[in-house]
Parts: C-alpha cells; sequence; structure tokens
C-alpha cells in the first residue's frame, strides 16, 4: 500500500489486535508485561525495513502510533548511540501525532537533554544529501510542527538558535550585513553579544553554534537545488516538488512571526528566495505546481508585509510608500552614476512610474549582462552563489532580481478591497485553492495562512482571518448548493419546438425552480468606482404547491439575506462527484463544476418580498390569506440587490457577444439565515482592515503574542484600582475571610462594631524594590521567550476592609435591592476581583464550577462601581447568552440598563423583553405607571391640574411643587426632634399605600430621618426614571428611539459574537460606546469573532499627532479550552489552518496569567472523578456529597454511572450508510430500551438526556424513540437527544450516552469532546460502548479508567421504583442484563404488567410527558422528510408545471 492511498485508511480494532506485521512485532516487544530492551534488528528489519517496503504508508504509521511505539519503545530506548533510523522513526511518529492533533512534546519533558540530542540529529538529517527526497521531506515537516509549537519551552530552547542573529554571518558581504545590523539598536547589541558568546564558547560550544548559524543557509541551498534540479527523472521531480512545498511552508511559517521573522528575512532577501522561486522550472508547470504558485503567492505577502522586522511596528501607507520611493531614487542614483546614457529616462522618471514592473523591464533592456550585474552590486543584490549550486543565473534571473527589489510591494489591504470579493460565483467556488482543501489528509501543506501563536500586527490578523473565513464560507455554500441540486435531480427535457430545457424530478425545500430572472435598475458607479452602485433583479416564485410553512420560510427571507441564482443544467455523473485537490486540474469549471450540473451561480441580497399585487409583503398578510374563503396564494415577487462586480464582468461577456448567462438562470436557493451570515462576517473584517482600527494599547502586545504575557493583568497595569466596592459579593465576615486564604485581611481601623456586607475592599500591598534578576550576559539565554523580560516585584499583600450602611431606597418592599445568595469560593473571588479591575482577565472553568455565577457577579460589580461605563456582554450561542442574561436581570441591576440584541432574545424566560423593540415598549409602558404615581402624588397634596398627562409635565411638576415642599420640610426639622420630623412629614397620603406605619413608634431620630430620606430618595427616582424616558415621549420613529437606546440608554448590552461581527459597522456608525467586554463560552468562539467586540466602537482620537486610541478599559474572557472548540466545518481549515483555535485557547498557550475555578457542584463525586484526571486541581462542593439529591441512590440502577459494554447486534457494529453518517442500531436500542426502563419506574423524562457522539447515530436513536415512545404516554420523549458537541454547557439529572464506534475511537480520541460527554451529567451516567476499542487507546485508558472498573453488564436493582430510598454507597443485590435482547424482554414484560396493573385498578393511562422532549436541530433533521411532503398537489396544474 503507498502513502497516498493508505493515506485515507484507518487502523480498526482488527488491526491492532489481530495478525498484523506491526501488531505482532509490538506484541512481542513493547506490549508486553516485560518491556524488553531496544534491539537492533527490531528497529531495523521489524520496524524500518518494513515501513520502508510499502513507502512509509501513513496507515502503518498510525498503527504503529496507536500501539504506543513511541511511548513505550522508541523514546524510552533513545539515546545519542541509536541509529539514524531510530531517530526517523521518532521523527515519523511525531509527525503523525502531530497530525493527529494529539499531545506529543510533553511525552520528551522529562528528558530534555536526550530530547535536544535527538533534535540535533533531525537537524543533522535534515542537511544530509544523501537521504533520499520523501524522508528529507519528512524531517521538514517534524521541524515545520517543532516551530509551530514555540509555545513548548522544549522546543523553543531547541529551535530559537537556528532563526537567532547568529544566521546574518551568511548574508553575502560584509557591507549587506552592517547594513542590517546598524537599522536599530536591539540589533547592534544582539550581534555584539552573539560574537561575545561564540568567543567565549570552548571547541564543543563553538562547534555547536557554528551549525545552528549556518543550518538555515544550507537548507535554503539545498532547497534551490531541488527548485532547479532539470536532470532529474520525472518521479524524482515529483518527489522534489513535495519537499519544496514543504520547504515553502516552513518559510511561510518563519516569515509569520515575529521572532523567527526578525533576522530570517534578511537572509531571505540575500538569497533572492522569491526570485528563484518565481523562475524555477517547478513555477512553470501549469498542471502540477499550482500549490507551489499558490504557496509563493503566501510567501510573498508575508515577505513583503509593511512591518519592522525589529519592533513589530506595522508601517502605515505613507511609510511603505516613502520605503518604495527611497528603493527607486537608489536605483536612479546608481543609473545615473554608472551608465548616465543608456539609463537617462529612467534616472528622470517619477517613483510612481518605476514603481511597476513592465516600466522597470523596459528601462533595464538595454543593458547588457555584465552592466546588470554591476548595478546588483551596487545596490547590495547578491549575484554570486555557490560553484555547485544548480540556481541559473542567468539574465531573466538578474533582471527578475532587480525589478523585483525596486518595484513597488502590494499591500494586502488592495487585495481584500480589490482581489477577494465576498459574494461567490461559480468559479470562486470551484476555484483549485478551495477544492485542494476538500482532499486534504496532511500528506501535504496548503496555501492557506495559519492561525497560530503569534501575529504580525493586527492588520495582519485580520487578512489571515478574511482569507480562512471566506474559504470556509464558501466551502459551505457549495456544499449546501452541491446538496440541493442533487436532490432536485434535474434532467434534459425535449420540447416541441426543439429546445431543450432542464426539468427538476426531486424536491429541496431551500430551492424553487424560477423563470429568467429580470433586471429592473442599474444605478451608475459611485465616484471612484468601476462597477454598478447597485443591480436590482426580479424574481417570480411560484408558491402556490408549496406546504403553509415551507412558505412562509421563503416569505421570511429578510433583507439583506443572501440568496443564489443558478443556471442548472442536466449532469449524468453527479452521482459520481469527486472534487479535485488543484494538482491535476487548473480548471475546475472543466471537472468537479460540470459534474454539479451548476453551469452558473450569481449571488443576489434580498431588499424585500412582494405579494402578487406588488405590495410589501407583511406579517400579518399570511393569516388574512389562509383566512376561511381565501384562496392559496400562488405568486410571490422577490427583489433583489444582485452581486455588482460578477454583473459588470456578465456585461462585459454578453456585449462581447459570448452570450448572457442570465438567460440560463432557472433556481434560485437560499439557505437558513443562521448559516447565512457570511457576507456580513467578511464586511466587517474587510471593514476592519481598511480602517485600521485599533486595539486597546494595553491589550495590544498581549493580543500579538509578542512581549511579556502578564502585561495586560491588572497588577501591571498604572491604573490598577487601590479600593473596591464589593458589594454583596460576600454573605457575611466568615465568608471574606475565607475567600482571601493566604492574605491578611484586616478591618478599617475606624469601623465600629463587627463588619457586615456590604464590604468596600482596599489594597495595602506595598512594592519592595525589584528582584534581581539571575544573571544572564548580555545575550538573553536560548530557552527564554522572545520579548521584554517580565518584571520581578516582591509584594507585601494585606487588605483593609470597610463597610458602610445602604441608603435607604424607600418604604415598599420592591425598593429593597436583590442581593447575591451564592457563596462564592475563593477561587471564584480571585476572578470576580481580577474581573472588576481593568485589564485583562482569563477565567478557565471546568463543568460545574460556576462560570456563568462568576461572570454575572463581575458585571453587577463594574454596573455599581462604576455607573457611568458600559458593558458588551458577549457569547457564542444564544442559550449561553440567554442563561448569564437571567441571572444578570434577577440581581440588582436597573432592567432599563438591560438590552439584548439578535434574534435569540425570544427564547428568554424572564418577565420583561429585552430586545430594542421590547425595551422600548417597556419604557413606554413604564412611563406610564410612573406618570399614573405622578398623578396620584399630585391628588395627596392637592395639587391641581392634569400633571401626569407627560414626561414633561411631570418635570414641571416635580420643580415646582415637589422639590419645594421637600425643602421646606428639611428645614423645618433641621433642628427638631423626632416628633417634628413625623408630624411636619408632607406626604403622608401618598405613602398610605406603604406598609404601616411608615415609621415604627421605636424608631430613633436617626431612625425617621432615614425613613424620611428613602421616601424623597422613591419620589425622586420616579421623576429620574420620567427624565430618561422623556427622549422616548419626543422621537417619532422606532428606529431613533432603538438607536437611542442603544447609543444612550442601556448600560448592559448583550449579543451573540456572530451578531457582532455581522453588525460591527451599523453599530460603531451610531456612536456607541463601551468600557468592558465579558465574554462567556470563550474557548467556543473563533478568534475573529472574538476580536470583533472589542473594535465595535470608532476609536477616540486625542489629537496633538497622537494615533488613534481604543478606550476598552476592561476584557474579561471566560471559558475552557479542555472542553469543545470552535465549529469548522472544512477539516484543511480545521486541521492544518488552526482556525478552530480560539482566542481564549491562544492565550492559554502564550501563558497569559489565568484563573483557575476549582469547585464543582454540578455532579456526585463519582462521576465528577470521571473527568477530574483533565483538571489536578478540581475539587468537590460539600454538598455534592451531603444533599440529598446526591446522596440518594438512583432507583433500579445498582451503580451511580456504568460503562455497559454492546456486542454486535444481528452480526454488526457500527455502520456507515453515507460517508461520515455512523450509526450502531445495537447501542441505540439498547439506550432506548434503558430509557423506557427508567421511565417505567417513574423518572421524569424532563430529567433524561439521551446523548451521541455523532449525528447519524442521534438520527437513529430519534428514529427509535419515535417508534418506540413518542405516541406513548408511558414513556414519552425524552428531555434532551443529540450530540454530544451540542450538549456543552448543558446538564441533566440523568445521561444516556452512545459511543458509536466498534472499530477504532474515531474523534474521541480528541479528549475535549469526551470531556464534555462525561460531565454533562448530575446524578446518573450510563455509556454504552465497545469496551475493547477504548482500553486500547493510550490516550483514552485515563478517561475510561473509572468507567471500565465495574462490571460491564448493566446491573438492575429490581422492585425498586423511583425515588430510592436507599443510599448511593448501599450494598444491593442486583440482576445483571445478559445484552439487549435480555433488557427487551425485560422492559416489555414490566410495561404489560404496568398495564395491566392501571386497568385492573381502574385508573387510565398517566398524563403525557411534562416535557415534548428537545431534538437539536429539529428542524434539520425535519428536511429529509419534507423531500416528500413539501408540496401541495395541485389538481389544476399542467404537468410542465410540476416540480
Amino acid at each position: 500500500m503507498d502513502g497516498e492511498a493508505a493515506s485515507t485508511g484507518r487502523p480498526s480494532l482488527s488491526d491492532l489486535t489481530g495478525d498484523n506485521h506491526f501488531a505482532k512485532v509490538a506484541k512481542a516487544n513493547w506490549l508486553a508485561a516485560s518491556t524488553s530492551k531496544i534491539l537492533p534488528d527490531v528497529i531495523e528489519k521489524e520496524l524500518w525495513t518494513a515501513l520502508q517496503t510499502e513507502g512509509f504508508s501513513y496507515f502503518s504509521l498510525l498503527l504503529l502510533e496507536q500501539l504506543q511505539t513511541l511511548e513505550r519503545y522508541l523514546w524510552p530506548g533513545y539515546s545519542d548511540d541509536c541509529s539514524n533510523h531510530h531517530v526517523l522513526l521518532l521523527a515519523l511518529l511525531v509527525n503523525t501525532k502531530r497530525r493527529e492533533h494529539l499531545p506529543v512534546w510533553p511525552l520528551f519533558a522529562e528528558r530534555p537533554d536526550e530530547f535536544a540530542s535527538f533534535f540535533r540529529r533531525v537537524l543533522y538529517l535534515s542537511i544530509d544529501t544523501s537521504l533520499s527526497a520523501p524522508l528529507s521531506t519528512h524531517l521538514l515537516a517534524f521541524i515545520v510542527n517543532a516551530f509551530q509549537s514555540l509555545d513548548s519551552a522544549l522546543v523553543r530552547k531547541e529551535c530559537a538558535p537556528l532563526v537567532s542573529i547568529a544566521i546574518w554571518h551568511n548574508l553575502h558581504s560584509d557591507a549587506a550585513r552592517e547594513r542590517h545590523v546598524v537599522k536599530s539598536k536591539q540589533s547592534q547589541k544582539s550581534w555584539r553579544a552573539a560574537a561575545k558568546k561564540f568567543e567565549n564558547a570552548d571547541a564543543e560550544g563553538q562547534a555547536r553554534l557554528t551549525f545552528e548559524r549556518h543550518w538555515l543557509y544550507t537548507l535554503l541551498l539545498a532547497f534551490l537545488d531541488k527548485l532547479y534540479a532539470a536532470e532529474a527523472d520525472a518521479a524524482s521531480k515529483q518527489e522534489n516538488l513535495r519537499y519544496c512545498e514543504r520547504f515553502v511552508e516552513l518559510l511561510c511559517d518563519l516569515q509569520s512571526q515575529v521572532p523567527t521573522r526578525r533576522y530570517v528575512k534578511a537572509l531571505l532577501q540575500d538569497l533572492n528566495v522569491l526570485s528563484a522561486i518565481r523562475l524555477s522550472p517547478f513555477f512553470d508547470d501549469v498542471q502540477g505546481a499550482a500549490l507551489l504558485r499558490d504557496q509563493y503567492r503566501l510567501l510573498e505577502y508575508y515577505s513583503n508585509f509593511p512591518v519592522e522586522d525589529q519592533t513589530g511596528r506595522e508601517l502605515s501607507l505613507r511609510e511603505h510608500n516613502e520605503m518604495s520611493n527611497v528603493r527607486v531614487a537608489r536605483l536612479q542614483k546608481v543609473a545615473m552614476r554608472l551608465h548616465p546614457e543608456k539609463l537617462k529616462i529612467l534616472a528622470l522618471a517619477n517613483f510612481g512610474s518605476l514603481a511597476h514592473r513592465d516600466e522597470l523591464l523596459g528601462h533595464l533592456k538595454p543593458l547588457s549582462d555584465e552592466e546588470l550585474v554591476q548595478i546588483c552590486h551596487e545596490l547590495g543584490i547578491r549575484t554570486r552563489y555557490p560553484e555547485k549550486s544548480l540556481v541559473v543565473r542567468d539574465r531573466a534571473f538578474l533582471l527578475e532580481m532587480l525589478v523585483s527589489h525596486v518595484e513597488r510591494k502590494p499591500l494586502y489591504t488592495d487585495e481584500v478591497q480589490h482581489g477577494s470579493p465576498i459574494l461567490p460565483t461559480e468559479h470562486t467556488l470551484y476555484e483549485a485553492s478551495l477544492l485542494r482543501t476538500e482532499e486534504y489528509t496532511g500528506s501535504h501543506p496548503l496555501a492557506l495562512p495559519k492561525l497560530n501563536l503569534q501575529y504580525l500586527t493586527l492588520g495582519d490578523f485580520l487578512y489571515r482571518s478574511f482569507i480562512l473565513y471566506r474559504t470556509e464560507s464558501f466551502f459551505e455554500i457549495r456544499k449546501h448548493v452541491e446538496d440541493t441540486v442533487k436532490r432536485l435531480q434535474p434532467r434534459a427535457q425535449q420540447q416541441s419546438s426543439g429546445a431543450t430545457t432542464v426539468r427538476f424530478d426531486g424536491f429541496s425545500r431551500m430551492a424553487i425552480p424560477i423563470a429568467k430572472p429580470a433586471i429592473i435598475e442599474t444605478a451608475p458607479a459611485r465616484v471612484g468606482e468601476n462597477v454598478p452602485a447597485e443591480v436590482k433583479v426580479e424574481v417570480l416564485l411560484d408558491v402556490s404547491r408549496l406546504q403553509p410553512g415551507l412558505r412562509r420560510e421563503w416569505e421570511g427571507l429578510r433583507e439583506g439575506d443572501v440568496v443564489f441564482l443558478l443556471a442548472v443544467q442536466d449532469s449524468e455523473d453527479r452521482s459520481g462527484l469527486k472534487l479535485t485537490n488543484g494538482h491535476k486540474h487548473a480548471h475546475p469549471n472543466t471537472s468537479a463544476l460540470g459534474k454539479t450540473g451548476v453551469k452558473t451561480l450569481r449571488s443576489a441580497e434580498v431588499i424585500n418580498m412582494l405579494d402578487e399585487n406588488s405590495r410589501v409583503l407583511r406579517r400579518d398578510q399570511e393569516e388574512r390569506e389562509d383566512g376561511h374563503g381565501s384562496s392559496r396564494p400562488r405568486q410571490r415577487r422577490l427583489m433583489l440587490r444582485l452581486d455588482a462586480e460578477a454583473y459588470k464582468h456578465d456585461k462585459e461577456r454578453a456585449d462581447a457577444g459570448k452570450g448572457d448567462v442570465y438567460d440560463g438562470i432557472n433556481l434560485i436557493v437560499r439557505r437558513r439565515s443562521r448559516e447565512n451570515n457570511f457576507k456580513h462576517v467578511l464586511g466587517c473584517i474587510r471593514q476592519l482592515i481598511m480602517a485600521d482600527v485599533p486595539l486597546p494599547l494595553w491589550l495590544q502586545d498581549v493580543f500579538l503574542g509578542i512581549g511579556d504575557p502578564a502585561s495586560a493583568s491588572y497588577k501591571r497595569l498604572p491604573n490598577r484600582l487601590q479600593s473596591v466596592d464589593y458589594r454583596d459579593t460576600f454573605l457575611n465576615w466568615q465568608h471574606l475571610i475565607e475567600s482571601f486564604p493566604g492574605k491578611n485581611v484586616e478591618p478599617d481601623p475606624s469601623a465600629e462594631g463587627s463588619l457586615t456586607p456590604p464590604y468596600v475592599l482596599a489594597s495595602t500591598e506595598v512594592e519592595a524594590a525589584q528582584a534581581p534578576a539571575p544573571k544572564q550576559g548580555k545575550k538573553r539565554r536560548r530557552d527564554q521567550p522572545d520579548g521584554p523580560e517580565p518584571t520581578t516585584i516582591t509584594t507585601a499583600e494585606g487588605l483593609k476592609v470597610s463597610t458602610y450602611t445602604p441608603l435607604n431606597a424607600g418604604p415598599y418592599p420592591t425598593d429593597a435591592p436583590k442581593t447575591n445568595t451564592v457563596r462564592f469560593t475563593s477561587a471564584q473571588v480571585e476572578a470576580i476581583t481580577s474581573g472588576t479591575q481593568p485589564g485583562l482577565t482569563v477565567i478557565v472553568g471546568p463543568p460545574g464550577t460556576g462560570k456563568t455565577d462568576v461572570a454575572t457577579q463581575i458585571i453587577s460589580n463594574i454596573y455599581h462601581n462604576f455607573p457611568q461605563q458600559r458593558t458588551l456582554l458577549i457569547a457564542h450561542s444564544n442559550q449561553a447568552l440567554n442563561q448569564l442574561f437571567q441571572k444578570i436581570a434577577a440581581l440588582d441591576i436597573d432592567e432599563k440598563h438591560l438590552l439584548r440584541l439578535g434574534h435569540g432574545e425570544e427564547e428568554l424566560t424572564t418577565e420583561g423583553s429585552f430586545s430594542k423593540a421590547g425595551r422600548v415598549e417597556s419604557f413606554v409602558e413604564r412611563g406610564a405607571l410612573y406618570l399614573a404615581e405622578v398623578q396620584r402624588l399630585a391628588t395627596s397634596i392637592s395639587a391641581p391640574g392634569a400633571h401626569g398627562s407627560s414626561c414633561e409635565t411631570a418635570s414641571y411638576f416635580d420643580e415646582v411643587y415637589v422639590r419645594p415642599r421637600w425643602k421646606r420640610f428639611w428645614d423645618d426639622v433641621a433642628s427638631g426632634s423626632r416628633e417634628d420630623v413625623v408630624a411636619k412629614f408632607p406626604f403622608y397620603n401618598f405613602f398610605s399605600d406603604a406598609p404601616q406605619p411608615l415609621f415604627p413608634a421605636e424608631a430613633s431620630l436617626e431612625a425617621v430621618i432615614d425613613i424620611a430620606k428613602g421616601c424623597e430618595r422613591h419620589i425622586q427616582r420616579i421623576f429620574d426614571e420620567l427624565a430618561d424616558i422623556r427622549p422616548f415621549e419626543i422621537l417619532r420613529s422606532q428606529r431613533d428611539k432603538s438607536n437611542y437606546l442603544l447609543s444612550k440608554e442601556a448600560k448592559i448590552i448583550a449579543m451573540t459574537s456572530t451578531h457582532a461581527a455581522m453588525r460591527r459597522q451599523e453599530i460603531a456608525r451610531l456612536g456607541f460606546r463601551y468600557d468592558n467586554v465579558v465574554m462567556e463560552e470563550a474557548a467556543q468562539i473563533t478568534e475573529i469573532e472574538a476580536v470583533a467586540p472589542f473594535v465595535m466602537q470608532n476609536p477616540h482620537v486625542p489629537g496633538n499627532g497622537q494615533p488613534p486610541q481604543n478606550p476598552l478599559q476592561r476584557v474579561v474572557l471566560v471559558g475552557d479550552h479542555l472542553q469543545n472548540s470552535p465549529v469548522v466545518q472544512n477539516a484543511a481549515l480545521r486541521a492544518y489552518a488552526g482556525m478552530e483555535q480560539s482566542l481564549f485557547q491562544r492565550l492559554i498557550r502564550l501563558g497569559v496569567p489565568h484563573i483557575n475555578l476549582d469547585a464543582q457542584g454540578r455532579s456526585r463525586p463519582s462521576l465528577a472523578a470521571l473527568y477530574q484526571w483533565r483538571y489536578p486541581h478540581l475539587t468537590n462542593l460539600p454538598f455534592t456529597s451531603t444533599a440529598p439529591e446526591f446522596a440518594q441512590a438512583n432507583a433500579g440502577l445498582r451503580h451511580e454511572f456504568q460503562f455497559i459494554d454492546v456486542p454486535s447486534y444481528k452480526g454488526q457494529g457500527e455502520s456507515e450508510p453515507t460517508p461520515h453518517f455512523l450509526q450502531n442500531l445495537g447501542e441505540a436500542e439498547y439506550i432506548v430500551a434503558l430509557y423506557q426502563y427508567m421511565r417505567l419506574l417513574g423518572y421524569p423524562a424532563e430529567r433524561i438526556s439521551i446523548l451521541a457522539t455523532y449525528a447519524g447515530q442521534k438520527a437513529l436513536i430519534r428514529d427509535v424513540l419515535t417508534h418506540r415512545c413518542k405516541g406513548n404516554r408511558l414513556f414519552g420523549m425524552p428531555g434532551w437527544l443529540g450530540t454530544v458537541d451540542k450538549y456543552q454547557g448543558e446538564q441533566n439529572d440523568y445521561v444516556l450516552l452512545s459511543l458509536v464506534r466498534t472499530k477504532s475511537p474515531g474523534f474521541l480520541r480528541d479528549l475535549r469532546r469526551l470531556t464534555v460527554a462525561l460531565s454533562r451529567a448530575r446524578l446518573g451516567l450510563y455509556v454504552f460502548g465497545r469496551a475493547e476499542v477504548f482500553e486500547s487507546s493510550l490516550e483514552l485508558r485515563e478517561a475510561f479508567a473509572g468507567l471500565l472498573e465495574r462490571e460491564r453488564k448493566l446491573s438492575l436493582v429490581t422492585g425498586e421504583m423511583f425515588p430510592a430510598s436507599r443510599g448511593v454507597g448501599d450494598v444491593v443485590e442486583a440482576v445483571e442484563m445478559e445484552g439487549l435482547e435480555h433488557l427487551g424482554q425485560y422492559v416489555f414484560e414490566m410495561t404489560q404488567a404496568k398495564v395491566k396493573a392501571l386497568k385492573e385498578g381502574g385508573e387510565g393511562l398517566p398524563p403525557p410527558a411534562r416535557t415534548e422532549g428537545r431534538v437539536e436541530d429539529e428542524e434539520l433533521e425535519e428536511e429529509a422528510a419534507a423531500d416528500d411532503g413539501g408540496i401541495v398537489e395541485d389538481e389544476t396544474a399542467d404537468d410542465a408545471e410540476v416540480v
């Protein structure tokens, strides 16, 4: 089996345990009870020779990895004396683990010296010319993996010297080197330190340093030789091409991070690497080198990125142009001095013309080769290479070097604005670079930017994100279009006139056949643009045969939604569609595109939907049309805004006589709105790139991954708060003391008596002298990260506590503030403290540790300590956002300051509506209530007039009547007695409905004054509220009211991360300002969607020539990087480009200080132990052992958790009816049988969740439940049915989990998913799977150890009903179920007995379950069913009109 063919296959359980050669070797040598020592014959013959014979197939490498060859044999037996084959095997298996996204570098942590030796051996082998190209390529992959893992100190220590300033010894001349060294003081200092280090080293050390300084240079020369190896045979050329592709990936990685780019860029420029690649024979290979050409463009982007290499500062457009002009001016001076006659026109030309390649080539054409060499020498361009180098140094090469050196380098902003359309066409959906990602297996690199540890600038990050997000979006659109067309089953139909039309024999609810769209209006181009400003088209939709529900979906298209207009033709080979990888097809439209049946695709935005009478369709129109006596609507007119750029090209094509593409449009396709936000997000990223919006200065370096990772924490910021009012954070003094272990907590000496909440904490830390740093010499140690050294400050920590009496808010019970009731742990208090302070706070919250409560308290503290500040609340999902919002609404936060944006607000279970429309309505309603109170107040003091008619009259009433009365009252009682206060109080009548007596008889003078002041505050609050409501009385349009609410009134604004990215520009345009960002589920949010909330306001311009500044003060990220990551559909973007990396995870990797919440209160301790191995410091809150629900056993079940081993059912384990749609019928039936058993015992259905690891299994379980339980009142549907991935953030008392796989663990080797799966249950977890599959995986061994230590047959306790009376630890006799059939028979008999007992007792069937059962993405599951039932038969329709 060759490497390519085997890359798609994966070892199964039979391969690991059967007669496979490597399995036998593993059993004989390292899987046995006593591990044998390293035997040369085993390495050379059994492993190396066997692998080499089959071409190092990925199947065999993966098999060896799963057989734990690296952990248990190769690495434990490694020493300096090991053979090169041993080293190569280690490197191959490291690559395999990295390709599988498994942790690998920690395996080497305990033997750092041996790892350094091994790494050095790899480096030596990488420049060994006797090694074959494929093996050299594998070693390059190892080096790429190392440079992508600089967060590991072990790896960083070995990689850093390879890209240090010492590599400048390889520059072609001393003058060239001097030009680079003198550019910055840091470079001069580093150069001197490197020289001194070399001088002070012994002979062995100097040899090592010499190797390090020349390694990359030697590797670059070998790369250039492979580029120009013209005499190689076809097979060798292909191997060399693969090597070159991997090497360019390495160069891109080195250029994409400031620490590795700093000195490498100069060496690449000196060797003219870009010019050499461009002129190489490979580059002109139209078919085979498509990937290399795309990689060249990516390397060109990094090499020419406008950034100062030493400081990391991005250059402005002006600075970029000035640098270009300096290069041109230098060329002109040289030209005038050396060749005044031949280059006279060049010397006198303007800078703009000479910045273009064609102009330069024309001017340089008269020069001879020797004259070109002379000019290159004067400009400091290398023209000489080692004698053995294969680089062709002809005239073309000299010209290319000169031109590429002088020409103006294109800016990435130009490509984003003009070269990367955000609306797809058939060409962009099927371009080679996109199709290449479809078949990505890890065996080849891709021409995609990577999201890793560091970025050059914010603009660089935005550019990478734009490219990746666009690729992901177009991938999803293409899949959707292909699936829709496949469902429609188009076929050619011959008309009587001889014309051929397309008939659709199938159906999809996401598409409707249409006639040619009509171009209604084409607006002229705007100034400075060359495309129409707007192209309006009209599409007629025949909805007469659509069911009402489906018709409502089409009528529900909103303004701005993107739809796709397709020209579909018959394709005889649609079922055999296999997309190309870009190596074999340069013109995708002739291959993959043709097989889909899609000839043309154009994008359009919805303007509005019109009815048959050309009136805008209203929401209530459907009810009127569906009323009695009304006929079903037959037609809708959809007004669209066509992709103007594509239309321009289509118009030019039509004018040239090449046909009108719109004549063939015959289908409109839509997508669900929640999946169709790509245009808004891409537009947001593009706008951020073009606008150059900054991050906060205190956050910028940490975000980019440079400098001190702790520099953004509040302890390092100059504006740290010295005193904070914690209000209701602490329940009592004892809670306060427990919350700060190890700190000196002292009451304020001025306080009298015992201190009760609320508490104000003042820091008494005294900064001592800076701790002396260890002596390292002038040169940074090799194992130190790049950037400034962290400052070490010794502090004597302490807290001074004071308290105060909260102001009396009024005499009514509703005036009393709401208070927190959660007894926060010390770790939670630390998180709350950090979040209340300015700066960056990162909170890691394992399952059940109260992340939401912590975030809620942080928001509350900010709200009360800084009443003028505004907080943006972000979450990944509407569900998480609503949970957080509901908790906020339950605290002492005025609901008028709460606002929920987006379409998830309808899922809130709070009493009020917090959307913009709901808030405006609430203000109006509140205004009416307060005005009624004003009128009641006026009546109570006999003030004539309608004072409660408007906010304006109420304000007048307050000024004229109320305030003077209060002033007279306070003047009268200023020196009076208690009786005077009671007697002269002016508003007795108004407060007659308050709890009486208003002034208790035993109250002291101070108490009655406090009550009177509370009454004054109550009345004043009425008028303050009306003052806030008055703008809504003045503003007339709903839009103006909503915008005022967002920009002026709301203090806490909640939205999803996607909504923030979609609406960023719109919200910023309103002048929206905010000071804080609190982000929940931060580990599930892609980096670009996490950054968008940081820049949703226009920057502040301080003036005096200073750059714009972002006024953001706090960023609080709450999440868990050990659970699920962001969802990315494209496997290549997920695995290769790192798009699934969240900002949260990257900050953790960078070493940013974070707070770990360490006490869980969700699960029984025994259940929590199943995932505590992932969180070494996680403990259990005491109530999880003492509360009755936790101490009580699960009725009818012996154990609170159990792994049930499910053998093959009817001779079959897992199955795959369609690709990636995995099912396991035995587990599905078993789980449903256990669910039925639990329901028969009385378990509430809403307290049971059924989870599956694959969507296919979820669908199968749903079908079994529908058949056996849905219509049966004894059972009903469970509280939740869905996949593990969709259940993060949720919990339930009892969870039944299906693992599905019976051949290999599959993606459950990703421990993040497994952590989610095992941590959802509170009281009971029952896992169904094949035990031997998961026992065989090293990564899963610790996770399954607790599950598999018990018996693996389901153990039932008879004679119990829910709830059980026994304790969870009580010993009880149990009956083991022998398998599914046994349990099924038992449940059948129980059901019969239950029904019989009900009948004999004269009782009817029990009422239906309290829950209808939530099924994840039910509307998605219903689509297949709708294919048969989405159309209403219309007897009057002609056959030709039938879809």
